[in-house]
């Protein structure tokens, strides 16, 4: 009977007991390797070449850091993303996520939208400079043809 009693006492309470609805096996799915959380607000993520052919790329690394990108450390992700992060030993790159040679890095949204105008602007100048130029050149050379991106042709093929 001492026995008995002793089971008893060793029992543990049901409050501590995992049980399977709030520990289910998660089921099988593909790796996809660069998947990310979502970003904190006001900021985009986007993977990072960090080496290339196993050699770091530190000319890479420290060119988006000038543009503006931020690496993630993996302790400031949310739960449930458990994503690699490199060692102590890495000095300025201690703690960050990596996959593959990639890290993850962040960046304002407001620092996209400036550099997707500069480079639209930059792109538009280009244009008018190409346009300006070969009419400028052309006379009486009839090769050249202004690119108009509103003009439409129709073909067609032994009709009349």
């Amino acid at each position: 009977m001492a026995e008995k009693k002793e089971l008893n006492t060793m029992r543990n309470q049901r409050e501590t007991e995992t049980h399977d609805k709030l520990s289910r096996r998660k089921p099988w799915s593909p790796v996809k390797k660069l998947d990310t959380p979502p970003p904190p607000d006001g900021y985009e993520y986007r993977w990072i070449r960090g080496s290339f052919l196993g050699q770091e790329d530190a000319n890479n690394i420290s060119y988006r850091m000038r543009e503006g990108w931020e690496f993630v450390q993996a302790s400031s992700l949310p739960d449930g993303w458990d994503l690699p992060a490199l060692g102590e030993d890495k000095g300025r790159l201690a703690g960050v996520v990596h996959n593959e040679g990639l890290f993850l890095a962040k960046i304002p949204v407001e620092t996209i939208a400036e550099r997707r105008a500069y480079y639209e602007g930059k792109t538009s100048q280009a244009n008018e400079a190409l346009d300006n130029t070969m009419f400028n050149e052309s006379g009486k050379d009839s090769r050249y043809v202004k690119y108009d991106s509103k003009r439409e042709s129709q073909v067609t093929f032994g009709k009349k």
